[in-house]
């Protein structure tokens, strides 16, 4: 295997390049409930399930590892700095540089990466490896650190051993010149220069970033479910903030994530139902969904063509939304006009200001019918209250529902989606207005617990199931 060591390569592995590729963040819940690290794998008729699981939580495997919790104020700015990344790289203010199975991961939150608040265990290599790695729907490179590192500074810490691909089998080098190098450009908007391996970079909001070969490689998500040569980054030179898990696993829709490279297998369908507490667990499926599809507890929006050429996310159309059962007076092309993309990744759902403001009057008018006293309020939250005298089960938190496209109405949950409970004396709207109406809107991961999240890329539409996360 080559090692990325001289500074052509200097330059790939030491400098900083703009923020251009996403991640996802640590799920903040103050509220976990009783701990129940049970298997989660309700759902529907899949065949197979990887757990999803909050990286902090106590159903981690990394949580016995000693790592420091971000404060609050730390996990707010690393949502942020996704936030305006991903408005960037949309509005064009970054300029780039040059007959289906089911198989179902549980799912785990998760931070440390800078790059994952749900972590998931995949296998590598043969004979196989595992790893944890994060999850995210607004990437599509999947890369693992790897051994030889030109030097120790080059690698994180992480939790368990890095993936050597010398004691794999199964590992193959993709050449420059090849039609998959080319796929990397799609996947991370870098061109990479051509001597003779496939050389990758992956850069992230929070100046994160992994670089190193493009290879080829068994990947195992299930015992049933192997694929060879599957395409993925081997890092020599990578940075993770708090860094513990082993990498990323990129969801997106270019032909380099996972979820093309599948596609004779899954038929590029996959779900999640994210764990609804650092306490429990949830699960991440892939494959045939039929009989969700035919229930009656799905409601399918389209999915929207990506505008703009930039392939990576996954566009609904949100168009309003209603709180108590009153619809909000808001122009349906306030939502339309800049867009929405739903992002796994993202935590707290970006709405334009002149929404923000309306969801924001109603939420205070019934929040105020009950007496409710305001409490200081933390960015990115402006509406907060003090419950510390009221049992948390009985307050009377006002329903908001999120209407999209196609009749489906989707009513959020009162404490995840609706509510934030940070502390028994902060808990606050679950909501956040971008900087201006031109902003692209965010549909972010709090207001997805408690539904399963069903991604059918052939049909082109988004399902959201009810009562199959529990």
């Amino acid at each position: 295997m080559a090692i990325l060591h001289t500074c052509f390569l200097r330059a790939l592995l030491c400098s900083p390049l703009p923020l251009l590729i996403f991640f996802s963040w640590y799920n903040v819940e103050a509220y976990g409930g009783a701990i129940n690290c049970s298997s989660p794998l309700k759902g529907f008729n899949h065949s197979g399930k990887l757990q999803l699981i909050d990286k902090y939580g106590p159903c981690s495997p990394l949580s016995t590892q000693g790592k420091t919790i971000p404060r609050l104020q730390e996990i707010f700015l690393l949502d942020e700095l996704r936030v305006r990344s991903i408005h960037s790289l949309i509005n064009n203010q970054q300029h780039p540089l040059g007959d289906s199975k089911a198989t179902v991961l549980p799912t785990k939150s998760g931070v440390a990466l800078g790059t994952g608040n749900y972590i998931v265990s995949i296998g590598l290599g043969t004979p196989k490896q595992d790893f944890m790695v994060a999850m995210d729907t607004g990437s599509d490179l999947t890369w693992i650190q790897c051994q030889p590192c030109p030097n120790s500074p080059t690698c994180y810490e992480q939790s368990g051993p890095t993936f050597d691909p010398s004691k794999s089998s199964s590992y193959s080098g993709i050449t420059c010149g090849s039609a998959e190098c080319s796929h990397v450009y799609s996947a991370t908007f870098y061109s990479p220069p051509c001597n003779s391996a496939c050389i990758y970079e992956a850069r992230y909001g929070d100046q994160s970033f992994s670089i190193g070969l493009f290879g080829r490689e068994t990947l195992t998500l299930t015992p049933s479910d192997v694929f060879p040569g599957f395409q993925f980054g081997c890092g020599q030179n990578n940075s993770l903030n708090g860094a513990a898990v082993a990498g990323l696993l990129g969801l997106g829709r270019t032909p380099v994530s996972l979820v093309s490279q599948t596609a004779s297998t899954y038929g590029k369908i996959f779900s999640y139902c994210l764990p609804r507490s650092k306490s429990s667990i949830g699960y991440l499926a892939f494959g045939d969904q039929t009989s969700a599809t035919s229930s009656s507890n799905v409601n399918y929006t389209q999915l929207i063509p990506n505008p703009d050429g930039y392939p990576n996310f996954y566009y609904v159309s949100l168009i309003g939304i209603s709180v108590e059962g009153q619809r909000l007076a808001i122009d349906p092309s306030v939502f339309t006009t800049p867009g929405t993309i739903i992002d796994s990744g993202t935590v707290v759902t970006r709405l334009p200001p002149s929404a923000y403001d309306a969801l924001r009057s109603a939420f205070r008018q019934v929040m105020s019918e009950s007496n409710y006293p305001l409490a200081p309020p933390i960015s990115p939250y402006d509406t907060c209250y003090d419950l510390s005298g009221y049992n948390i089960d009985t307050v009377n938190v006002p329903s908001i529902v999120l209407h999209f496209d196609g009749d489906t109405d989707l009513q959020v949950d009162p404490f995840s989606g609706a509510l934030a409970v940070l502390s028994e004396s902060q808990a606050c709207l679950a909501f956040a207005a971008n900087r201006d109406d031109s902003q692209m809107v965010i549909f972010g991961n709090r207001q997805q617990r408690t539904f399963e999240v069903i991604y059918d890329v052939p049909g082109q539409r988004l399902g959201f199931a009810v009562g199959t996360c529990n």
